[in-house]
């Protein structure tokens, strides 16, 4: 299987160097110089990976996230000249699965891309993701009003019916699913989701990931009941927190 990137940036050189770098490691490659040419990209053809320049003249890079996240569950990778803290804040509470600032070496892009697809089920084609810790059986789980289907990866409320999640809030949710009742500390939820121990911003981004996901399943996201922090040692879900 062939990974499709889409690229959207207004700086051309940046934009053919990008493609032509990920090309050369076996991905096809989609370019847009502005928001609305990745839109159009986006309705003819599947994206597996899209990495976004935020300062984009137009529409900018966080809104053509927002956007892109509700038509497909495509990983995001923000890209930005600012590096501000509260750009890479914000970009990942809107979904995004990763952010780099610019300049960035292009061997590290290609890492972010792998660990994003290997966070969406998928192994990069020039490398194989190594194998994460086995999984139980892909039986569904419930929780309070909740029913997690790890086949089809949804989450699904008794009335509601489904709610929605990115692919890296779903991966996280199984994880601690799979593991009610413990404490798992931000260094063991790394490890479980595959992703780089050693990159600085991994604990945040698993932290902005829990809450992200408290907003959209607890009955109070400032007084979760399900996934409860434990101070100084981590995360543990709680499967009878609910009714």
């Amino acid at each position: 299987m062939v990974y499709r990137v889409a690229i959207a940036d207004d700086e051309i050189d940046l934009l053919e160097a990008v493609a032509e770098y990920l090309r050369g490691h076996g991905y096809e490659v989609v370019t847009a110089i502005n928001a609305a040419e990745l839109r159009a990209l986006a309705a003819e053809n599947s994206i597996d990976v899209a990495i976004l320049d935020i300062a984009m003249p137009g529409e900018d890079g966080l809104s053509l996230a927002r956007w892109l996240r509700r038509q497909s569950r495509a990983g995001i990778i923000f890209a930005s000249a600012s590096g501000s803290p509260m750009d890479r804040i914000v970009g990942l509470e809107i979904g995004g699965d990763d952010y780099m600032a610019k300049p960035y070496d292009l061997r590290e892009l290609l890492a972010r891309v792998r660990s994003v697809l290997r966070r969406l089920d998928a192994a990069p084609p020039a490398a194989p993701a190594p194998s994460v810790p086995a999984a139980p059986p892909a039986r569904p789980i419930g929780f309070g009003p909740y029913r997690i289907d790890f086949d089809a990866r949804r989450l699904l409320h008794a009335e509601s019916g489904e709610i929605g999640l990115t692919a890296a809030e779903f991966d996280l949710l199984a994880v601690l699913a799979r593991r009610p009742n413990r404490i798992l500390p931000r260094g063991q939820l790394i490890e479980l989701l595959g992703e780089d121990a050693m990159d600085s911003e991994s604990e945040r981004r698993i932290d902005v990931r829990i809450a992200r996901l408290r907003r959209k399943i607890e009955p109070e996201s400032d007084r979760p009941i399900y996934i409860r922090t434990i101070r100084g040692l981590g995360y543990i879900f709680e499967t009878n927190g609910g009714p």
